[in-house]
């Protein structure tokens, strides 16, 4: 009898299996390290802020904006090697979006439907306002119209996502998308940080700020950061805001694909290839899941406080490493007429976004 026939039932197959095993154990491993980094700024951050509260009773920096300040030093005194950053990544991303879907569980669609359509119609016309008026910024200012784009719909809608997913369809240069992108990174930081400002300096309602903060912070993420001294209350109007804003990346991509042509006549093609996660990535489809079922009283109140407390640290390790990530320094390398035309767009986007929560208090 053959040796083949010696061997035990699905012996061939068992190899590659154990191949991929080890190879998926292999990849899981190689981020540990990263991740671990960002947990160690992530709990000196949350030591910090237990300081500030055993002190003052209240935390003047929470620690979402400590850890993106440890993270931003860090990384402008230090270059995280190789080793490191496959999780530091990891953490930004993947964790990240995590944290997001889990907060839907303590999200209900009350809020939004008590906003009424006046509030959703006035966020798509901001949206589409942003998105023209940037494009003509950047033309006036001399940047290519690949880039103008890029610029517009990262701040229109979801920085470096809304970037990732337009780059593609027009076809867009590996340049203009690192300078757009790494801008977009350092200003949302910015933002981030500045923006908790404008509550007492135009004395802003915790609804009237989570609409600022949800039509101006770039990324869902972001907003948790930027609204978390507001209260809960701006945190899910500022995340329901931004969600609309991001669904509409869906709309935009295929618009733009009908206009890639006159760019590129083989950049169309890169639409057949986007599926529905690119369109409507997963975290918002698994946000809007679990904020369907509170919204239908399916997720208990005793389990809404444990997810959200963990979807608020994994948003403080996702921030750790969004510092890790930004490099100070980005700004020699970026061209002056970028700068001015992603400045601009975001003022223009800040003072409409005011004007907005105005108008509707008035």
């Amino acid at each position: 009898m053959s040796s083949k026939n010696n061997q035990p039932p699905g012996g061939d197959s068992e190899q590659p299996l154990r191949s991929r095993a080890g190879s998926a154990f292999r990849s899981l491993a190689g981020l540990v390290p990263g991740v671990m980094l960002c947990v160690a700024v992530t709990v000196v951050a949350m030591a910090i802020q237990h300081a500030e509260e055993r002190l003052f009773a209240h935390p003047y920096i929470e620690a979402l904006v400590i850890a993106i300040l440890i993270g931003m030093a860090m990384r402008a005194a230090w270059t995280p090697s190789p080793r490191l950053q496959a999780g530091i990544a990891f953490s930004a991303k993947q964790l990240l979006e995590v944290a997001v879907m889990l907060l839907g569980a303590s999200i209900s669609f009350a809020a939004l439907a008590a906003s009424g359509a006046v509030l959703l119609g006035a966020i798509v016309a901001t949206v589409a306002l942003t998105l023209g008026a940037t494009l003509v910024l950047g033309r006036l200012l001399g940047l290519p119209t690949k880039l103008s784009i890029l610029v517009a719909c990262g701040n229109a809608i979801c920085g470096n996502s809304a970037i990732a997913a337009v780059a593609p369809v027009i076809d867009a240069h590996g340049d203009d998308i690192a300078s757009s992108i790494s801008f977009t990174a350092l200003l949302g930081v910015l933002m981030v940080l500045g923006l908790p400002l404008l509550i007492p300096l135009l004395q802003l309602s915790a609804t009237q700020y989570g609409i600022v903060a949800g039509l101006t912070v770039y990324a869902v993420p972001q907003v948790l950061a930027a609204t978390v001294p507001a209260g809960l209350v701006s945190t899910q109007i500022g995340t329901l805001v931004k969600l609309v804003r991001v669904l509409m990346l869906g709309p935009v991509v295929v618009g733009l694909s009908l206009y890639a042509p006159r760019l590129n006549g083989d950049a169309v093609r890169a639409v057949s290839r986007m599926g529905l996660f690119t369109l409507v990535p997963w975290f918002i489809i698994g946000f809007l899941a679990l904020a369907t079922l509170r919204s239908l009283h399916l997720i208990p109140d005793t389990v809404v406080m444990p997810v959200t407390r963990i979807a608020g640290v994994l948003t403080v390790v996702s921030m750790a490493a969004l510092g890790l990530g930004v490099d100070v320094r980005v700004l020699s390398h970026v061209g002056g007429r970028v700068t001015a035309t992603v400045t601009l767009s975001l003022l223009l986007l800040l003072a409409t976004s005011i004007g907005l929560v105005m108008v509707l208090a008035a």
